[in-house]
């Protein structure tokens, strides 16, 4: 059965009146282990106060001087999001949407003779005259008749795309300019008028990659002057995702290492729980010694296991010794096994003589003493103790 030391009852004693009189002294950080574990029970606690936050704040700090807070053991919250800042970006030739019905495409069905290719590339010449004039509303309908007679085409939608560039109407080019992307993937123009577009809704970096396929296919100093403004708003937004995705690798990284870290914690409470601090815990079979020497290992302590038996003369001259020895050297767990009760152990040992004391750190023999010489014993437990 479990027994507390009466000082340390005194001082829970102690504690739970302190949480009486001041019941918010329970929101205290350090003290979150605990607050969970009564909210497992089914505890429920009084709103956090301002005078409580006070105190709060002043245990915290008392604490932190103190080593036992600091924000480097303040718990990573589910809910400690990484809130990202604005980018700084150009966004002064930036349109809204054109958000009119889809412009007239052609039919790829539709079979191109000869006649209809002559009349398509007639409708493009007075096109690119009303563009030489400024009449971009009817170089737009030239455009749509020659690619009704020929929908084949990737430079007529290329180019009605870009006449759609020019009256500010972003979406409607980057359709065209998928058009005659489909039809030949190596459309220098096709790039070139959707990066164009792209840069007018603030697509910076779609934008910049269209350009710079653009102009590796056709380059034209028209691209060129586009680039100048698109890749800097382009490489800001890279940089801006590369730090946010840094951030929050760093701060996954840091939530695991956190969960590692109290997963230990809980481990060690877990094995210092089967460890009986001041006291020589008997064994009866191995099935008892393995849990203590792996919660032993757990802790880093050094395990001393004394094989004894009832008929041994010295063995009952040297228990009180080891007893005691149990007693000042809290950090040590003392095992007893007595080699007729426990005969597995003591096979399993090699047992040959009473009293035997091995000494074990981290699963491994590191020592042993034969026979009752008690100055021995104790020298030995005070040289692998530290």
């Amino acid at each position: 059965m479990f027994q507390m030391d009466a000082a340390r009852v005194t001082e829970l004693k102690h504690f739970i009146d302190q949480c009486k009189t001041n019941p918010s002294i329970i929101h205290t950080p350090s003290l979150a282990f605990f607050k969970t574990y009564l909210q497992s029970l089914g505890a429920r606690f009084p709103p956090e106060t301002k005078s409580g936050a006070h105190m709060q704040e002043k245990g915290d700090t008392d604490m932190a001087d103190s080593g036992e807070y600091s924000d480097s053991k303040r718990p990573i919250e589910d809910d400690d999001e990484i809130v990202e800042s604005d980018i700084d970006l150009d966004n002064t030739d930036v349109v809204e949407p054109d958000n009119h019905p889809p412009q007239k495409m052609g039919d790829p069905a539709v079979e191109v003779t000869e006649e209809k290719r002559d009349a398509a590339q007639t409708e493009k010449s007075k096109a690119m005259d009303a563009i030489s004039e400024g009449k971009l509303e009817e170089a737009i309908d030239h455009l749509t008749e020659a690619i009704t007679l020929n929908p084949t085409s990737a430079i007529l939608y290329a180019t009605r795309g870009s006449v759609f560039v020019k009256l500010k109407k972003p979406l409607a080019a980057i359709r065209d300019a998928d058009a005659a992307l489909a039809i030949n993937p190596n459309s220098a123009k096709g790039y070139k008028v959707r990066g164009m577009a792209r840069a007018m809704l603030g697509q910076w970096e779609q934008a910049a990659t269209d350009l710079h396929e653009a102009s590796k296919l056709d380059y034209d100093d028209e691209i060129g002057l586009v680039l100048k403004k698109v890749e800097p708003n382009a490489h800001k937004i890279e940089e801006h995702r590369r730090k946010y995705e840094r951030l929050r690798k760093e701060r996954e990284l840091k939530k695991a290492e956190h969960e590692r870290k109290q997963q230990a914690e809980a481990q060690e409470r877990e094995a210092l729980s089967a460890l009986k601090e001041g006291q020589v815990i008997g064994i009866h079979s191995a099935k008892e010694l393995d849990p203590k020497l792996n919660a032993a290992s757990k802790t880093s302590r050094l395990a001393i296991l004394y094989f004894t038996a009832s008929w041994c003369g010295p063995c009952r001259m040297i228990a009180p010794i080891f007893t005691s020895l149990a007693a000042k050297y809290l950090k040590v767990v003392f095992l007893k096994v007595d080699i007729d009760e426990a005969r597995d152990v003591a096979a399993r040992w090699n047992i040959s003589s009473v009293p035997t004391f091995y000494f074990i750190k981290n699963g491994k023999e590191i020592d042993k003493v034969v026979g009752a010489d008690k100055n021995e014993l104790e020298r030995k437990v005070k040289q692998h103790s530290g």
